[in-house]
């Protein structure tokens, strides 16, 4: 049978870096292919080959069986290929039917027109194949991150495409927007469209996956059955190792001093009179739904959004804190679920970001910054962390996920603050990454920092948290220990509108 597209022997190398070494892969009509490996192992410049973005530097490219050259996205198109990145490529100022027919907007019989009747006419049927109801005039910026997804998805559909790539596509969406997603791939496999599906989830490719590729270091480790391999197989072939530190954290020390105490927080309907504390050498985990209030929280501790009322202690002080530099000059720092948006400027350095947090304090004179010393402070977070970069002269934007949230970590580390708010720290990043995440995590609590991680991972709150606090509808509905807790008590607090003690 032949395939619908096939690559053999795929060689790509960028300054300093294999990015590729004879790659081979292939995806078959109505199949789903899920492509699986650590940050850096090589997916994402796979696909950004086939979708035209990269040239190859060496290799084959078939597509139905034959031989083709793929210099840009639009040729990519021409043969029937989409591309949905994990980081929608949308317009958000324009209508969904505008953003699916950029470029390609139909005309009236003089030309100098926009046809827009039409125009939603053909975005409303692509919806109705989809099953979805989605008002083709609607502003994509004001539509949530699940239907922008749709219209993505819509986009790639409007150019007949039957090769469809989906790089990490549940990553912002909550179970029933899964479902519903699920639920399109399948529609579309009966059309024959080919799927190949990036992820990181191991649940989802046993639910959706009907074949797994495996890459490490930039090759093809292993082509196998999704749903007759088990996880454990498919992790190993992932990280090329065993994970030895799969347990659960140390438990926190419970006398721990008081680091930070919020009382009465309110703004709004998103956080409805919060009070918590934080120990010094605690993980504290902040368990809820998709617009529980968590992240709110957070943003408002780090003066990043006002609040109505409330009051914030540090370290036994009350503090004022209206703004960002606020809290960071009293060692509170936030690490934000979107790291390439509020944490990083990534096509700045790896020096200039782990030190940009700390620049007053390497100023010579006014105006002139005492480089070498940028520099060493720079190169001394990278190996503390082992962020995995040729060099801290690397634009950022070139690491791979998990050593980009290492170098967050590193500009708050850096600058020295000891309450550390992380909010979905293991987002976007692998397996093997995310045990290094939950390991420097012990390491900053056993240093006697205190850590807050709000995680929409409830296997992951579970493992990494000393104690649990839920939310629901912008309030706190419970606490508990993190020994002992499982998925079903949190579940229970994060679908109850009152607050209950746990």
């Amino acid at each position: 049978m032949t395939a619908l597209v096939e690559v053999q022997r795929l060689d790509k190398t960028f300054p300093g870096v294999r990015a590729l070494h004879q790659v081979r892969f292939d995806l078959q009509a109505g199949e789903v292919h899920a492509l699986m490996g650590e940050n850096g192992a090589g997916k994402s410049t796979l696909m950004k080959i086939l979708a035209g973005i990269y040239p190859r530097d060496s290799g084959d490219v078939f597509v139905n069986g034959k031989p083709v050259e793929v210099h840009s996205p639009r040729e990519a198109q021409a043969l029937g290929i989409g591309i949905i990145h994990q980081e929608l490529n949308l317009m958000n100022h324009l209508t969904a039917a505008q953003n699916i027919f950029i470029g390609r907007e139909p005309r009236k019989a003089l030309r100098f027109f926009l046809d827009e009747a039409k125009l939603n006419a053909d975005a409303a049927e692509i919806f109705r194949q989809m099953k979805v109801e989605i008002d083709p005039r609607a502003v994509v910026g004001d539509l949530t991150v699940a239907r922008q997804q749709l219209v993505e998805i819509a986009k790639a559909l409007s150019f007949h495409s039957k090769i469809l790539i989906m790089d990490e596509p549940t990553a912002a969406l909550n179970d029933a927007e899964v479902t519903q997603l699920f639920s399109i791939i399948a529609d579309l496999k009966a059309q024959g469209v080919g799927i190949v599906y990036i992820t990181h989830k191991m649940d989802e490719v046993k639910r959706i996956a009907d074949r797994v590729t495996v890459m490490r270091d930039g090759e093809t480790v292993a082509t196998l059955g999704a749903r007759e391999t088990p996880i454990e197989t498919i992790i190993a072939l992932m990280v090329g190792r065993e994970l030895s530190d799969v347990g659960r954290v140390a438990p926190a020390n419970a006398n721990g001093e008081e680091a930070l105490k919020v009382v009465g927080l309110k703004r709004g309907a998103a956080i409805r009179d919060v009070s918590f504390t934080l120990r010094k050498g605690e993980i504290l985990g902040f368990a809820g739904l998709m617009g529980a209030g968590r992240t709110e929280v957070a943003r408002a501790v780090f003066g990043a959004d006002p609040v109505e009322a409330g009051e914030v202690y540090v370290h036994g002080a009350r503090v004022r804190i209206v703004a960002p530099n606020d809290a960071v000059r009293n060692g509170v720092a936030y690490l934000s679920e979107d790291r390439k948006r509020f944490g990083l400027v990534t096509p700045m350095t790896v020096e200039e970001n782990v030190t940009m947090a700390s620049w007053p304090q390497f100023l010579a004179g006014r105006f002139f910054m005492r480089q070498g010393r940028l520099k060493d402070l720079a190169m001394r977070f990278v190996e503390r962390l082992r962020i995995k970069t040729p060099s801290v002269t690397q634009e950022t934007r070139l690491l791979s996920g998990g050593n980009q949230q290492k170098v967050v970590i590193a500009k708050w580390l850096a600058r020295d603050c000891d309450i550390l708010f992380f909010d979905e720290p293991t987002r976007g990043i692998d397996v093997g990454a995310k045990a290094e995440i939950y390991k420097l995590l012990q390491t900053l609590a056993d240093q006697g920092r205190a850590i807050v991680v709000i995680s929409s991972e409830l296997p992951e709150i579970l493992r990494i948290s000393h104690r649990i606090v839920v939310m629901c509808e912008g309030r706190i509905t419970g606490e508990m220990p993190g020994d002992g807790a499982t998925q079903e008590a949190i579940m229970r607090l994060a679908t109850q509108r009152e607050a209950r003690a746990a």
